[in-house]
């Protein structure tokens, strides 16, 4: 190939152009560097129901990984999941928040990945509420939730 003065300006100007830019990120966020696992979700279980941990109070709004299994979603383009202790497939968000099973937390996606086997273990990471919540698209409720989140089989 025979490069002029000019093309070769040009070409060192763009890749010089290039390398100056701030590194975009394609990929998913990076794991969390808080770790929560399924026993440190409540401190007790008690006549007035389930009260949750100290440590989820003081993690409530930051971000965090929480190792577990998925269950079947309900539909294939959900954008959310259910994370389990265990692996299981029942939907609980047609209990009340007295049922709340204790050992789950749902899962919302900050952007669509595709679901793997529900007996396949992963580590889901975003940032942590507590409360009780129903979605107001699906009507479901929640106790414990990921917001922004992203996971990764492990």
């Amino acid at each position: 190939m025979n490069d002029t003065p000019r093309m070769f300006l040009t070409r060192r100007w763009m890749l010089s152009a290039l390398t100056a830019l701030p590194a975009l990120s394609l990929t998913r966020p990076a794991l969390a560097d808080e770790k929560l696992g399924f026993g440190e979700l409540y401190k007790s279980f008690g006549v007035l129901g389930l009260e949750f941990s100290d440590k989820v109070k003081r993690l409530d709004g930051q971000s965090v990984t929480v190792k577990g299994f998925m269950a079947p979603p309900l539909k294939a383009e959900a954008n959310f999941f259910v994370l389990t202790e265990i692996p299981m497939s029942l939907c609980p968000f047609c209990s009340s928040d007295a049922d709340w099973p204790d050992n789950i937390l749902v899962v919302y996606l900050a952007e669509k990945q595709t679901f793997v086997q529900y007996n396949a273990p992963i580590e889901a990471y975003g940032v942590l509420e507590y409360g009780a919540w129903t979605d107001p698209e699906t009507g479901f409720r929640s106790q414990l939730r990921l917001r922004g989140a992203a996971f990764n089989t492990v």
